[in-house]
């Protein structure tokens, strides 16, 4: 499986998105984020209102099992490994994620099957979950995540 964000900006009516903007309750900058998962059918649009608009990336050692006989190198089986990632600055509303791995060290004697997602993703932060099963043995992963979304603008607030 593979994720791939497409970022499209648009200035007030400039755009091929004119429809869009036409619809927009505000003449001014705008991003949206199409994000289309291979093999799955599954398309999504997210439109941001806000001027502000955040993306924070990391990257995570998940877990390093060989030296130790942990879970992921000796066990069988269904197996999980969970991160949690707090944002550099907390979002306005729950922002779009993304997970991938940036090095996976798997035993080769083995089928390779393994799973990465974000979950209970929130305006402050997310866990990555990476699962694998069966007689699949590895020996170490690092994941890299993306986040995007709006963040608070100082000049936007609520009278009650």
């Amino acid at each position: 499986m593979f994720v791939r964000l497409v970022l499209h900006w648009a200035y007030n009516a400039v755009t091929t998105k004119t429809q869009f903007l036409k619809k927009a309750p505000y003449a001014g900058p705008f991003l949206w984020i199409t994000s289309v998962q291979g093999n799955l059918g599954r398309c999504c649009m997210r439109k941001l209102r806000s001027h502000l608009t955040g993306i924070d990336q990391g990257e995570v050692v998940l877990f390093s099992d060989f030296e130790d006989d942990g879970q992921m190198w000796a066990g069988t089986g269904p197996r999980e490994q969970r991160k949690a990632v707090v944002f550099s600055e907390a979002y306005q509303s729950i922002p779009s994620v993304t997970v991938g791995l940036s090095m996976c060290d798997i035993d080769g004697q083995t089928s390779v099957r393994t799973d990465i997602r974000p979950e209970n993703i929130t305006e402050t932060g997310f866990e990555i979950v990476f699962r694998t099963w069966s007689d699949t043995r590895i020996a170490r992963v690092r994941a890299s995540w993306q986040s995007i979304g709006e963040l608070e603008d100082e000049d936007s607030w609520q009278l009650y």
